[in-house]
């Protein structure tokens, strides 16, 4: 948790007067605003936000020309290019440092592209070079470091996404998938992890005991609800030993997320997408269908979830809490998403199924901020930056990155505020995989699918 910054006497006495001078005519929630803008060096590390989202789209000479022109950022925020080389994915999404946060030398990223297409590459830090670790992967998206030393990556593929788990990945080059056997051309460094169940996965928070909880990203259809939120246990928790051969991933219980206890747990269903909850026992085979478990146990269902972000406050006290984004729809339904926070006791609690699960939202979408995808928590000012993935050249502006300030010590749960922290250029991109370094003065992101039809990804520095 944390406190909003006292607001100096001026600005109270401003506030006073303006009630005064205007009685109700007076726009709180405007003066709020202003307040954020003016405390933005403090609370965000800028100094001043973006104004509006961009309605400019530049052309793919300009923007291989100038890969920064892709986007525009804060006052006092700068763009460096990573890479747009040739062989870069176009669809970049989640990425993950290698070998650790404190002094990586790669990041290791998915792409969002058919089975003929690079799943997975390894992007060098110090000059850009771009290889490419594994083909053979439809849709790959979510890509987390483990505890022991591997790689995990999944497809965001309906109902049969895979979850893999790679070893060596700066040595282990040109290995071939086959989604039909869920073997790969190397089984010494790539294995699949069926027992966690198959399902379109986006957002995965994985805890060093081998403890994940991951979500369906699915929509609601015809009156069956949108994606569940799941919960694996490992059968034996990581043993602190290194390598494919220790990881707890090779065997456990699926469990899945249904909201509502009131009068013995039967208090769910449409209406219950936040309060408490129960982990309700799913299944303990492999390669199971959670997508029609879902639908057949009235899991809770939220409108297409995506990234997850472990709360690193929440982690260094030994409890659970993650944030996580449900995109919606934008342009259609006037659903403007919205970031939710699931907590769920102890660590130590949360490996033996003991506690009780909460859910409660963090950010509401509106239609200036809408279709949250990727989020990424900034270690020196504790906030959540999340990239939009909105409808683009169908509701007229580009995506916006936000930052979001966590809650603080007053009375609500919710995000003391936002602000618009960059804005893109290219209306058939969106920004994509957003991750901070350790000091969270570097932020590095993907422009995905934009118009020079390879990937870039960009290193924004000036945070102070």
């Amino acid at each position: 948790m944390r406190s909003l910054p006292v607001l100096t006497c001026a600005a109270v006495l401003a506030a006073a007067s303006a009630i005064t001078a205007n009685g109700f005519g007076f726009d709180f929630g405007l003066f709020r605003d202003q307040q954020l803008d003016a405390h933005s060096e403090q609370l965000f590390g800028i100094v001043s936000p973006v104004d509006a989202s961009s309605t400019e789209s530049v052309g793919a000479t300009d923007a291989n020309a100038d890969p920064t022109s892709l986007i525009t950022v804060a006052n006092g925020l700068r763009v460096h290019v990573l890479t747009a080389q040739p062989n870069a994915a176009p669809n970049i999404d989640q990425m993950v440092f290698w070998p650790n946060d404190q002094n990586p030398t790669h990041l290791i990223v998915a792409n969002e592209e058919g089975p003929a297409q690079p799943g997975l590459q390894r992007i060098r830090l110090s000059d850009g070079l771009v290889e490419t670790i594994l083909s053979g992967t439809s849709s790959g998206d979510p890509v987390r470091r483990t505890a022991w030393g591997t790689i995990l990556f999944g497809e965001e593929n309906g109902v049969d996404g895979w979850l893999l788990e790679i070893a060596n990945p700066l040595t282990t080059t040109g290995v071939t998938f086959n989604r039909a056997t869920g073997v790969s051309s190397d089984p010494a460094h790539v294995v699949s992890r069926p027992a966690p169940g198959r399902l379109s996965y986006e957002g995965i928070a994985l805890y060093s005991n081998g403890v994940m909880y991951y979500a369906d990203e699915n929509r609601p259809l015809n009156g069956t609800p949108g994606g569940a939120y799941f919960k694996f246990i490992p059968t034996t928790p990581w043993n602190g030993q290194q390598g494919l051969a220790n990881s707890p991933l090779a065997a456990g219980s699926v469990y899945g997320l249904r909201l509502g206890k009131r009068s013995g747990n039967t208090d769910y269903g449409q209406a219950s997408e936040t309060g408490l909850g129960t982990w309700i026992p799913v299944t303990t085979v492999p390669n199971a269908n959670l997508r029609a478990a879902a639908a057949t146990l009235k899991l809770t269902g939220y409108y297409r979830p995506e990234d997850f972000e472990i709360d690193p406050q929440a982690l260094a006290a030994g409890n659970v809490r993650f944030c996580a984004n449900n995109t919606g729809n934008e342009s259609q339904n006037h659903n403007w998403g919205q970031t939710i926070c699931v907590t769920d006791g102890t660590i130590a609690q949360a490996a033996v199924n003991t506690a009780l699960p909460a859910v409660q939202f963090l950010v509401l979408g509106s239609w200036d901020f809408a279709m949250m995808d990727n989020i990424a928590y900034q270690p020196n000012h504790g906030n959540f930056v999340i990239n939009e993935d909105g409808d683009g050249a169908e509701v007229g502006r580009n995506n916006d990155i936000w930052s979001c300030l966590d809650d603080g010590d007053d009375a609500d749960d919710q995000s003391d505020g936002c602000v618009r922290v960059a804005t893109l250029n290219d209306l058939t991109a969106e920004s994509t995989g957003g991750i901070f370094d350790k000091t969270g003065t570097h932020y590095y992101v993907s422009i995905q699918h934009n118009v020079t039809g390879h990937g870039v990804v960009l290193d924004i520095t000036g945070w102070r």
